[in-house]
């Protein structure tokens, strides 16, 4: 019997990261809401190829999960990433979405995927499970770049 060895680099494993997170993810419960959606550049990503998905699913067990792959980045720099409460149009997809509208602007009260770092490729992803199911208002998904506002170089509507 003759045993191979395969080596996945770039594209290629991050599309089998997303099969095998898909697969284990609990968009295979019972009742889970799938939400996704194509990255674009904001204004301020303008020059890079901006590229990706990101997608929510939203249990019926109450937990949330999101997960994002971004093409087009500089490589070797971390972006913060988060769900935001507002579509891409509207005003950048104005704030962060927040389950308590009153608490903190840090997880667990955000859903944060990030932050993810670009690989030399310029490809980044992330993921993260939130203890509780989003509710109707988390709608989109922003990376921002390092540095000072403004910052949100791409969005992802979840539809």
């Amino acid at each position: 019997m003759r045993l191979h060895r395969f080596v996945i680099t770039g594209t290629a494993a991050l599309a089998l990261a997303a099969v095998a997170t898909t697969a284990t993810s609990p968009a295979g419960a019972h009742g889970a809401t799938v939400t996704r959606g194509e990255f674009h550049s904001f204004a301020i990503g303008t020059g890079l190829d901006i590229g990706g998905h990101a997608q929510m699913v939203r249990a019926d067990d109450g937990h949330t999960q999101v997960t994002i792959e971004v093409s087009g980045l500089e490589p070797g720099v971390t972006y913060a990433a988060h769900v935001h409460a507002a579509p891409c149009a509207v005003g950048e997809a104005d704030g962060h979405y927040k389950h308590d509208p009153a608490g903190a602007v840090t997880p667990p009260n955000e859903i944060w995927p990030g932050p993810v770092t670009a690989n030399a490729a310029g490809l980044a992803s992330g993921r993260t499970v939130a203890d509780f199911q989003a509710g109707p208002t988390a709608v989109s998904v922003v990376v921002h770049r390092p540095g000072p506002v403004p910052n949100k170089i791409a969005c992802a509507d979840l539809a």
